[in-house]
């Protein structure tokens, strides 16, 4: 089963089920409990089931021992076996796995007892009943008694109850009955004339619906002698031998579709005779059988596998009916007795017999469609059938003659499915005109999708392997066949012509070892083929170098460069933008930077999104949460988004790269760079704070007090952005990109390629804390109150500067002409005016409450970042996963934060401690008063514990937002 089909079967039994359900890989072998309060999607549990898959192999002692448990589990074992022998009669491929699951699930009292509870649920809001039809039935009468008014009334309450389900059916409901309606394949089947089916005589077969019985005129057998009644009886043995009516064997008619064909004669027949009759009959009813099945799956809607079948069975009716032929030469001859044709036809029973058995196998099967919905009985095609008479060749090992026979059969109906097979892994053609390979094409999914729709998967589900058209002996190879035929089509879309060099013609074999090579070496073939492309030709590591050089920052002086030429643009809102002047500005920037050496650098692009990053993130990771859906769908119209907020990079991407760096890829790569470039943003203005702060120096040490703390502050805010810096390019991308590397350099195919692309942006993601909601908004909040502090200390600093750049100017102008005494003079007024500027800072900070503001942006700053580290903690004890440790470790290198850390928590226990003592007071009056400080009563175990007393009533915390 592959992944996709996995990830299918886990969201319809959570969306069945809900959160609390059992998950069980391939729904027969491992079964995992999942926590109703568990917030994961059904993507952490496909991963879970996809690494812990062990083949499953059932035996007969297993099946046995599970058909044993379920019996006596179940209320009506009676008809559980009944219904285990007719399912097993009609060769249900996956009878026995389910049967040993079914037999797990009945030993898990608690699983049992919830699918209960939720099945009564269910009922109730479906306005159903799981009441069995039998029981209600039961509660009727019998027919022709009568009954009161009383009763009548009751037995009408008890069917209306019952049929309240018609009235108003759920629009569940209604979807779930349209999906199990008949399954019809997306073909085009020519449509045959109608007279085929009017002319009842078009037929080799019993004429159905006439019943011809014996009419007066015709002697009864009784009357005869033994030898008349044996020439009589051989005479109607060789009618209906052709499926012809005689006198004395008279055909019935079928009391359903693929029954076997019973035979009436003359009761008075001589005993002896009447043996040798029944012996020979069964030959008629096989060829019934046999012809029935030839001339039902010739019409096109059966496919061309149910065409070469019969095509094979029509050959050995012929020689049958050559035979037949030869026993009426006898006979007119009178060379033959019934004891002769008997003997005869020992060869031609065996032969019409295991006939008649594929035949009635293939019609009696049920194909189940990803183990819910069923075709119905006869509609048996393609790799289905194949792997029936797989079965029944191996089945017949040990008889040689039968064996031969059933091979011949197997490799006959193989040859086109073989046919189709090798233009697949040779060429990357499909000719499947009836849908009967196990490799579709979707032709509504495109290639040009992969640089429109983030979701888009190309690659996946433009072919897809259906589980129910593998043919049993091609299971172990079912994914090699689908990869090799992707590579070549890819190669074959770039305008290339797929010639095999190891074409040869596939036949079956029961030794399936042949064309397993076969298949492994065009595998091998197209695999290397497709990466020689993508790796050489079109310089695909060449292509991701230099996505990482723009958009995770990997070229400094580019990224410095135009940040500095777009600091402008990037201020004014997203509607004044030009996106033109943009793209000057970035190839100017190109070209005066490194990164004009890169073969790829037109291939960038502007782009200005209309959502932040924040918006963006919380609306993806809010995908698979119902309470969340909706919540952060904004408007951007509703928003004013400037420039830095919107921008982004792009990048044009070609076919076949497309299928690396498809939309989504880009789409991650987009998210990783709007972070890094935001984070890039804000230490930038930090540093711009930085520079300003230096002309404080002028001024007296009364007015720079009022800086000291802002000071602080603003050294600790770039402290915590330039590491934050620092562990995202230097502890995550750069390890996580030479691990890409070290796996690019030994990868054999482009599934390998795409899945370690795929881990790479993955893992960036995660550890840069773009995954988790709660990280995000943390970060998001700590950036968001550095730039409000840079903003707010640069607007303080604005009156100064202008007259310092203004005296500076004048200064750099006046000075060469200046003489000594004047210079003497003009440093005297220097300082005076230093000292008139440094009291009307003073005044204006005074004015501008500089010091409870900074306090402000200090307390901020420090709750959200005490936050974000307990966050970080509780997450890392949740998960396991210690590599966001590494940003705790760089921000607080000495234990400051942990002090502060502990402190928070010793006074959560002091509080719960004091809310105990206080309900317990009036139960003891010998207990003491509270302590009113922690410092000199600290409650035992009073030590930081991550998450702990969080989301406790009535305790005071400082990380409450």
């Amino acid at each position: 089963m592959s992944e996709f089909t996995i990830h299918h079967h886990v969201s319809e039994l959570m969306t069945l089920l809900g959160h609390n359900m059992i998950i069980a890989k391939d729904f027969f072998h491992i079964i995992i409990r999942v926590r109703s309060s568990d917030p994961i999607g059904e993507e952490v549990y496909t991963e879970k089931l996809l690494k812990s898959r062990t083949p499953y192999v059932t035996t007969q002692v297993s099946s046995s021992h599970a058909k044993r448990n379920i019996a006596q589990a179940t209320k009506t074992p009676i008809e559980f076996l009944a219904k285990y022998d007719e399912l097993k009669e009609k060769n249900v491929r996956e009878l026995d796995p389910l049967l040993c699951f079914l037999s797990k699930l009945s030993e898990e009292e608690e699983t049992k007892e919830f699918l209960s509870k939720h099945g009564l649920d269910i009922a109730e809001k479906e306005r159903m009943t799981l009441m069995p039809h039998s029981k209600i039935t039961s509660q009727l009468p019998a027919p022709g008694t009568k009954m009161t008014e009383e009763e009548l009334s009751e037995i009408k309450d008890i069917l209306l109850k019952q049929a309240n389900v018609v009235e108003n059916p759920s629009s569940d409901f209604l979807v779930k009955v349209m999906r199990e309606k008949t399954l019809t394949r997306n073909v085009n089947i020519p449509q045959q004339p109608e007279w085929l089916f009017k002319r009842s005589y078009l037929t080799m077969d019993f004429i159905p619906g006439e019943d011809s019985l014996p009419n007066s005129g015709i002697v009864a057998l009784g009357k005869m002698s033994v030898f008349e009644q044996e020439q009589a009886v051989m005479e109607d043995i060789l009618l209906c031998m052709r499926g012809l009516e005689s006198r004395y064997i008279v055909s019935r008619p079928l009391p359903e579709s693929y029954a076997p064909r019973e035979f009436l004669f003359d009761q008075s027949l001589d005993p002896s005779v009447q043996e040798l009759v029944k012996r020979i009959l069964p030959v008629c009813s096989n060829y019934s059988a046999v012809v029935m099945f030839i001339e039902e799956k010739s019409s096109f809607e059966y496919g061309l596998v149910n065409h070469a079948l019969s095509q094979a069975m029509e050959t050995l009716i012929k020689d049958y009916l050559v035979m037949v032929a030869q026993l009426e030469q006898q006979m007119s001859l009178g060379q033959l007795t019934l004891q002769k044709m008997c003997f005869y036809l020992q060869p031609t029973i065996r032969i019409l017999e295991i006939l008649a058995s594929v035949a009635n196998s293939i019609n009696r099967a049920i194909i189940y469609f990803n183990y819910f919905f069923y075709l119905f009985q006869g509609k048996c095609i393609g790799g289905a059938v194949l792997s029936l008479l797989h079965e029944k060749t191996a089945s017949l090992i040990g008889d040689s003659k039968s064996s031969e026979l059933c091979l011949y059969l197997t490799q006959t109906a193989c040859v086109p499915y073989m046919e189709i097979l090798e233009k697949w892994i040779y060429r990357g053609i499909i000719m499947d005109p009836y849908s009967e390979f196990l490799v579709e094409e979707n032709a509504t999914i495109n290639k040009e999708k992969l640089q429109e729709d983030y979701n888009d998967a190309y690659w996946e589900k433009h072919y897809s392997v259906f589980q129910e058209r593998i043919p049993v002996f091609l299971e172990q190879v079912a994914d090699k066949i689908l990869n090799t035929g992707k590579y070549l089509n890819v190669v074959r879309q770039c305008g290339r012509d797929v010639k095999c060099p190891f074409a040869e013609e596939l036949v079956y074999t029961v030794k399936e070892r042949r064309y397993y090579d076969q298949i492994e070496r065009a595998y091998s073939y197209a695999s290397q083929l497709l990466l020689t492309l993508l790796m050489e030709e079109k310089e695909l590591l060449a292509r991701l170098k230099s996505i990482k050089h723009y958009f995770l920052l990997d070229k400094g002086d580019f990224i410095v460069q135009f940040m500095d030429m777009t600091e402008v643009e990037m201020k004014q809102h997203i509607d004044d933008i030009l996106p033109s002047r943009l793209e000057s500005l970035l190839e100017l920037a190109l070209r005066t930077s490194t990164a004009n050496v890169d073969p790829f650098k037109d291939d960038l692009r502007v782009d200005l999104l209309p959502f932040d990053l924040t918006s963006q993130l919380l609306q993806i990771l809010a995908i698979d949460s119902k309470k969340e859906k909706g919540k952060y769908l904004i408007d951007p119209t509703d928003i004013r988004l400037s420039g830095l907020e919107s921008f982004s990079f792009d990048y044009v991407v070609k076919w076949p790269t497309s299928l690396v760096l498809s939309r989504k890829a880009l789409t991650r790569y987009q998210i990783l760079f709007r972070h890094l470039f935001y984070c890039k943003h804000v230490e930038r203005q930090l540093c711009n704070v930085w520079i300003g702060n230096k002309q404080t120096k002028m001024y007296a040490l009364s007015s720079s007090r009022w800086y000291s703390a802002a000071f602080a502050l603003r050294q600790r805010m770039l402290n915590f952005v330039q590491n934050f810096e620092y562990y995202m390019m230097f502890e995550v991308i750069e390890p996580n990109w030479h691990t890409f590397q070290q796996n690019m350099a030994r990868v054999s195919n482009v599934d390998d390629v795409l899945a370690f692309h795929c881990d790479f942006l993955d893992s960036c993601l995660k550890d840069c804390m773009l995954t988790s909601t709660e990280l995000l908004r943390i970060v998001h909040k700590l950036l968001v109150v550095c730039v409000t502090f840079s903003n707010y200390v640069q607007r303080v600093n604005q009156t100064t500067t202008v007259e310092n750049e203004m005296e500076r100017l004048r200064d750099s102008t006046l000075q060469s002409t200046m003489s000594n005494r004047e210079r003497r003079e003009d440093l005297q007024k220097k300082k005076t005016a230093t000292k008139v500027m440094s009291e009307y800072v003073g005044q204006v900070l005074v004015d501008e409450n500089f010091e409870q503001t900074i306090a402000t942006f200090d307390n901020n700053f420090s709750r959200h970042l005490l936050e974000l580290l307990d966050k970080i903690m509780d997450e890392n004890k949740t998960t396991y996963e210690h590599k966001l440790f590494n940003i705790i470790y760089r921000l607080d290198f000495n234990g400051f934060y942990t002090e502060k850390l502990e402190a928070i928590s010793a006074e959560r226990a002091l509080k719960d401690h004091s809310f105990v003592s206080d309900s317990s007071s009036h139960t003891n009056s010998s207990s003491g008063s509270m302590p009113t400080s922690f410092t000199t009563q600290r409650p035992d175990g009073a030590r930081y514990v991550p998450g702990q007393y969080k989301g406790r009533k009535g305790s005071a915390t400082g990380l409450d937002k």
